[in-house]
């Protein structure tokens, strides 16, 4: 899988807590296809937003599957048979192709690992995550950032709730320095 799906999914992240999108314009977006190694008319954004944005909403379930098909409409794929079998070609180019690559690799994820793409469990955050863990129990989209924040958030409220006491003022959570 050449991994354009994840890279799609996650070109709206929280930086700084701002959403931010890096199809937002024509540089941005020039950015982005460079950073994956596409090639794509920066005039095709729209379509790749479109598809991003559909693309989301399934993954976080908010829409069903068929909210995709509208993304395929007029993609051919011609067949080639060799000593390998039979293959499809798909026969798209520019955005096109590469919104027809994120939804075949979505399509074979759901197939070949059901549950295992899904948003990060934190609701401040708007990346996706491929779980890759043996247990299929990955829950963010990074340990270092995301888990970490939230279990020590956490760890904060259960301290507080166990003592009784409110959180300190922001300006009396420290001791006076002498």
């Amino acid at each position: 899988m050449s991994g354009v799906l994840l890279a799609l999914l996650n070109s709206t992240p929280i930086v700084r807590g701002t959403r931010t999108d890096q199809l937002a314009d024509d540089e941005s977006t020039r950015r982005w296809l460079r950073a994956q190694g596409l090639t794509v008319e920066v005039g095709e954004r729209q379509l790749l937003r479109e598809a991003r944005n559909r693309l989301q909403a399934v993954v976080r379930a908010e829409q069903s599957p068929a909210a995709l098909e509208a993304l395929l409409s007029g993609v051919v794929a011609l067949p080639t048979v060799d000593d390998q079998g039979l293959t499809w070609e798909i026969q798209a180019t520019g955005a096109r192709k590469v919104i027809v690559d994120a939804v075949a690799e979505w399509d074979e994820l759901r197939r070949s690992q059901p549950g295992r793409l899904r948003p990060c469990a934190n609701d401040e955050c708007h990346l996706f995550l491929l779980d890759r863990s043996r247990s299929n129990s990955a829950r963010w989209c990074s340990m270092a950032t995301c888990g970490n924040r939230l279990k020590a958030r956490r760890h904060h409220e259960r301290a507080v709730r166990q003592a009784g006491d409110s959180p300190p003022p922001a300006d009396q959570d420290r001791p006076a320095r002498r």
